[in-house]
């Protein structure tokens, strides 16, 4: 009978790496943190050993050539995750400096292998490792006697039972680095500016022994240290493929329940599209505060105004005593898994059952333009895993205020939707007049009728059809109304329909 060997995890003290990694950094590994200069190595070389050391677990940091511990300590100490009781307690640092100028790889690997049989410590940290390649370079045989030092280094640590970490300066992924062959694990970092946008991505190359997730993922650097923000995988759309014969839930908005077929299906994701004016956010609010009065907790994410600044004073005191959180980042180098990473921690400190994102225009304009290219993939993605979640969706969307073609989405979006419902505007008399239809419910019966609604300081009230000899659109008498709602009729799932101003 096989038995297999454990290998304990630990945990990296970085949010959202262990997710990356496949549940933690295995205990006694060898590692490379690898990356372009600024990148966050050394960051994230401190925020794992601050998070990682303690009494009975102590690290040990050797610093090559860059620069010297005080100078590097300096720094560090911004950071919160930053412990400066623990110097020379469970974290002590060690110069390498003299040993690498005069000695060469066999001075520096002495000198660890000293320092380690006297301290026996559980994690090990050498930065920078490139000084030690551009050492290695000077001697005969560089590659040989690199990757000889490289080996001799990974069986002391192991043979210690020490966690190894080496950071280093790279600019290439060559798989032909003899660092990179012995490694357990490699972590890459790198970044990038386009504009005014700084973007900073991680990948996990290579983590021996377990399942990592594959591609690269946005990292951010604030006061707090590094926060990674795992790319969406997406969910299975079981949940809302089947919502039809779950619970509906309540717009907040009379008589839109009773176009949706009696309200919207539990974990479904709905599209409200309309143009400037037409009232979605209004429609958004309204939907978190009905939900707020059957008890559950909502996660507004704005993209377009200040929330408290909402006309529906409702919401307001919901957002005011907790009800309702609120994810409103105004810096210019988002990413969609970043906002997914906000969602979903709101989500379950609240076990919020309802989200909004208002809006996705103003979404798109808030993400880094790096993002933007695959802004549609990456929201599906979001969509799918936030509705696998079990939370009702709820996104807005700004049409063009052209009357005379509507899409529903500028993104090609409505296929990821559940739902749809759509605003807009027609003309009767010389005056604007708005009407609200229900284009899509999944596996659901709805209304298709073109609604007028209304706006008044208690929010959206929804009407009639207008009679046949008043409702003019685009000039023309509305003869054609039957051919629209035929034209609803129509609308299958995925598809970007144009309500036209002639109603064909």
């Amino acid at each position: 009978m096989n038995h297999k060997v454990a290998i304990n995890r630990l945990s990296s003290g970085v949010p959202g790496l262990d997710e990356i990694l496949g549940g933690g950094l295995p205990e006694f590994s060898f590692n490379l943190i690898a990356g372009a200069p600024g990148s966050g190595k050394t960051t994230l070389a401190h925020q794992m050993m601050f998070s990682l050391a303690g009494p009975e677990r102590l690290a040990l940091y050797f610093t090559v050539l860059g620069e010297p511990p005080l100078k590097m300590l300096r720094y560090q100490q911004q950071f919160d995750f930053f412990n400066s009781t623990a110097i020379n307690q469970s974290v002590r640092f060690v110069n390498l400096t003299e040993e690498t100028l005069e000695g060469g790889l066999d001075a520096v690997l002495k000198r660890i292998a000293s320092e380690v049989e006297r301290c026996h410590p559980a994690l090990v940290f050498v930065d920078s490792f490139r000084s030690l390649v551009l050492v290695g370079k000077n001697e005969d045989g560089p590659d040989a006697a690199l990757q000889q030092f490289v080996q001799q280094l990974g069986m002391l640590m192991t043979s210690w039972e020490a966690t190894t970490f080496l950071i280093g300066e790279y600019f290439n992924e060559s798989g032909a680095n003899p660092v990179f062959t012995v490694a357990d694990g490699l972590i890459w970092l790198r970044q990038s500016v386009q504009r005014n946008s700084m973007v900073r991505k991680l990948e996990i190359m290579k983590m021996r022994g377990q399942a990592t997730i594959p591609g690269l993922h946005t990292f951010r650097i604030s006061s707090a240290g590094i926060n990674v923000f795992a790319a969406a995988v997406g969910g299975s759309r079981d949940r809302a493929d089947s919502a039809a014969t779950q619970t509906r839930l309540s717009m907040g908005i009379p008589l839109l329940d009773e176009m949706l077929g009696g309200g919207l299906p539990n974990g479904y994701s709905v599209l409200v599209a309309g143009p400037s004016g037409s009232g979605k956010s209004i429609l958004a609010a309204a939907f978190l505060a009905e939900g707020a009065r059957h008890g559950e907790s909502g996660v507004l994410a704005a993209f377009e105004q200040n929330p408290l600044r909402a006309r529906n004073s409702g919401v307001v005191s919901l957002i005011n005593s907790g009800r309702i959180s609120v994810i409103e980042n105004r810096v210019s180098d988002l990413s969609t898994d970043e906002i997914l990473w906000l969602l979903m921690r709101d989500i379950r400190r609240l076990g919020a059952k309802r989200v909004v994102i208002d809006s996705l225009s103003g979404f798109e304009l808030a993400v880094a333009p790096t993002f933007r290219d695959d802004f549609r993939e990456s929201l599906s993605r979001m969509v799918a895993t936030l509705t696998s979640s079990g939370v009702t969706l709820l996104m807005t969307c700004e049409l063009e205020d052209r009357y005379g073609d509507l899409r529903f989405s500028p993104y090609g979006t409505a296929f990821m939707t559940d739902s749809i419902i759509v605003q807009r505007y027609i003309e009767v008399e010389s005056r604007l007049r708005r009407l609200m239809a229900v284009v899509k419910v999944r596996g659901s019966n709805h209304s298709h009728e073109l609604r007028e609604f209304t706006i008044d300081s208690s929010g959206i009230l929804i009407g009639g059809m207008l009679p046949n000899e008043e409702g003019l659109l685009g000039g023309r008498p509305t003869k054609k109304r039957s051919a629209d709602s035929k034209h609803l009729d129509e609308v299958s799932d995925g598809a970007e329909v144009v309500l036209s101003q002639s109603g064909t």
